[in-house]
C-alpha cells in the first residue's frame, strides 16, 4: 500500500487565502459509505472507528493541518459578480500525496458554519450527500476527470430546506480532489488588486498542480486545455452540471462539487439541471460556451500580472481543443477508431443530430452501439430498436460503418444510467426504511 505522505502546501499561500475554522459537533456519526480504495492511494488504512474519528469528528490526520481551513474566493454567479463568497459549509481538512506523487486535498461538505456561511447552517442533507456519491462514481465510470467522494456519514440532525421535503436527514461528506483552488480564487485577488498574492497563487498552482510550469501565461493555457477536455467529457457523457459559476470551476480541470446536476434522459439542447436557471444559461448545449466565458474571466484576473495578448492567444486554443476532445470522447464511448480527418467531426455532428431528432434514450443508445456498427443485431433487440430506422438513422449508421472497432466492448447486459428516476428509486427506501440496498447495488454497477 502507498505510504502516508502529508504535505500541507496550502499554508505557503498565507492567511489571506483562508480562515481557520472548526467542525460542527454532530449528534451522531453513522458511516454509510467509504471509498477504501481511494483512501489507500493516499496511504490511509483505517478501521471504521478511525474513519469516523477523522471523517466525522475531524480530528486531525497525523502531521497534517492542525485545524481545518475555509478557503476564500469570489465568483460570477449566473454572470453576476459576487465578492462575498468562500467555503460556507465545507473546509479543507488535509493535504497529502497519492501513489503517483500528486498533491491531493481532503475537502468537506456539510461540516458546519464558517465565516462564509452567511445565513446558511453549513450543513448537508443526506440526500444531497447521496447525490454527490452517485455523481462522482458515475462520472468516474464514464471517464470524466472528477473528484472522488470517499466518505458519507449521517449526522443525526433534521434540516429545513426549500428544495427538499423537510425536515430532512443530515450528513457530512468528504471528497478527495486534486486541489480546491477555483477560478474564483484568482478573481478574489484580482478584485482586491493584490498582485503579489495573485503571483503567489499562480506560482502555487504551477508548481504543485501543473508540474512546474514556468509562467502564468503557460499556466492559463494548460488550464484552458484541461477545461476544454472536461466540458467535452460532460457533453459526451450527457452530464448537465447545472451551476457553472466561476466559483465552481476547479483550476485543475477537475469536475467537483455536485449540486443540482442531471444526466440526460434524451438529448435536448435546452435541457437544464437547475430549476432556478430561468434563462437556460447553463443548459446542456451551452456548457462549452459557459466554460469559455469562465475562462475569459480567469484571463481577465490574470491580466494584472500577464501579457494580455498571450492570454488571448491561449484562450483561442479552447475551441479547437474542445472540438478534438469531444471527438475523442464520443469515439471512446462507441469504441471505434477515429480516422483523424474531417469525417470524424462530421460523424460526431451526425450522432448528436440523430440523438436529438429521434429522442432516443441517451443511456440506451450508448449501450446499444458500444462496439460500433457490428452491434446492429444487438441494437435491433433493444428498447430503442424502433428508432433505428429511417433516412437519418441510415445516414448515421453508414457513417459509423466507416470506423474500425477498437477493443472488445465490456459485457454489460443493460445500460448503466443515473437518471433522476434512478436517484429517486434509491432515496425512497433509505428515507422510509433506512434500506441502503439499492444505493449499494447502484454504486457496484459503476465498476468496469
Amino acid at each position: 500500500m502507498t505510504l502516508y505522505h502529508p504535505d500541507t502546501k496550502i499554508t505557503s499561500l498565507g492567511s489571506e487565502f483562508y480562515d481557520i475554522v472548526g467542525p460542527a459537533i454532530f449528534p451522531k456519526t453513522e458511516l454509510h459509505y467509504r471509498d477504501t480504495f481511494s483512501a489507500e492511494t493516499v496511504g490511509l488504512d483505517l478501521t471504521d472507528d478511525e474513519w469516523v474519528k477523522h471523517f466525522g469528528l475531524f480530528n486531525p490526520l497525523p502531521n497534517n493541518l492542525e485545524k481545518p481551513l475555509a478557503l476564500r474566493y469570489h465568483g460570477h454567479q449566473f454572470h453576476q459578480y459576487n465578492p462575498n463568497l468562500g467555503d460556507g459549509r465545507g473546509f479543507l481538512y488535509a493535504q497529502l500525496r497519492d501513489n503517483k506523487g500528486r498533491l491531493l486535498d481532503f475537502g468537506t461538505k456539510g461540516s458546519g458554519q464558517t465565516p462564509w456561511s452567511r445565513s446558511g447552517d453549513g450543513k448537508l442533507t443526506l440526500l444531497g450527500g447521496i447525490r454527490e456519491v452517485l455523481a462522482s462514481r458515475y462520472l468516474e465510470y464514464l471517464g470524466v476527470n472528477t473528484s472522488k467522494t470517499i466518505s458519507l456519514i449521517e449526522t443525526g440532525e433534521e434540516l429545513q430546506r426549500n428544495d427538499e421535503p423537510s425536515p430532512t436527514r443530515s450528513a457530512v461528506m468528504v471528497r478527495l480532489s486534486h486541489s480546491h483552488i477555483r477560478f474564483g480564487t484568482f478573481q478574489r485577488q484580482a478584485f482586491l488588486n493584490e498582485t503579489d498574492n495573485l503571483e503567489a497563487l499562480t506560482q502555487y498552482c504551477s508548481q504543485n498542480l501543473y508540474g512546474g510550469i514556468s509562467t502564468p501565461e503557460e499556466l492559463f493555457n494548460a488550464v484552458t486545455l484541461k477545461s476544454s477536455e472536461l466540458v467535452a467529457s460532460w457533453m459526451a457523457g450527457g452530464f448537465v452540471h447545472g451551476v457553472m459559476n466561476t466559483d465552481n470551476m476547479n483550476i485543475t480541470g477537475e469536475s467537483f462539487d455536485y449540486g443540482p446536476y442531471r444526466f440526460l434522459p434524451t438529448l435536448r439542447s435546452d435541457f437544464k439541471a437547475a430549476y432556478f436557471d430561468h434563462n437556460g444559461l447553463y443548459a446542456f448545449s451551452r456548457q462549452p460556451e459557459a466554460m469559455y466565458w469562465n475562462l475569459g474571466q480567469l484571463a481577465q484576473s490574470l491580466s494584472l500580472i500577464c501579457d494580455d495578448k498571450k492570454l488571448l492567444k491561449a484562450l483561442e486554443n479552447f475551441a479547437p481543443a474542445y472540438r478534438v476532445a469531444l471527438r475523442d470522447k464520443v469515439f471512446e464511448r462507441l469504441q471505434v477508431q477515429p480516422k483523424n480527418n474531417q469525417k470524424d467531426f462530421e460523424f460526431v455532428s451526425l450522432t448528436f443530430k440523430f440523438l436529438e431528432n429521434s429522442q432516443c434514450s441517451w443511456p440506451q443508445f450508448w449501450h446499444d452501439w458500444q462496439g460500433g456498427a457490428g452491434e446492429l443485431m444487438r441494437a435491433k433487440k433493444s428498447s430503442s430498436s424502433d428508432l433505428y430506422s429511417g433516412d437519418e438513422f441510415v445516414d448515421w449508421y453508414n457513417s459509423l460503418k466507416e470506423f474500425e472497432v477498437r477493443g472488445a466492448p465490456p459485457k454489460v447486459n443493460a445500460p448503466v444510467s443515473l437518471l433522476y428516476e434512478d436517484i429517486e428509486a434509491i432515496w425512497k427506501p433509505i428515507e422510509k426504511d433506512n434500506n441502503w440496498s439499492k444505493f449499494i447495488e447502484k454504486t457496484k454497477s459503476f465498476q468496469r
